[in-house]
């Protein structure tokens, strides 16, 4: 039962953080701030599928807590 909500808290709070970073700029902001602002160009093939993975962890996370 601790391994499911800790896998629902993960999928969560990694979906919040990558939506977070994909909306806004505060990445950029960041490797701007760490002098490797070239970089910002790759983020999309980064952000996108970590955001389309927690989704689905969390989605799975929930799918599980139900079944049980």
């Amino acid at each position: 039962m601790a391994g499911q909500r800790r896998l629902l808290v993960i999928g969560i709070v990694g979906t919040l953080i990558a939506a977070l970073c994909c909306s806004t700029s505060i990445l950029v902001l960041l490797l701007a701030a760490l002098g490797i602002a070239s970089l910002t160009g790759y983020l999309d093939y980064v952000l996108l599928p970590a955001l389309a993975f927690f989704v689905g962890l969390t989605i799975y996370a929930v799918y599980r807590k139900r079944r049980s």
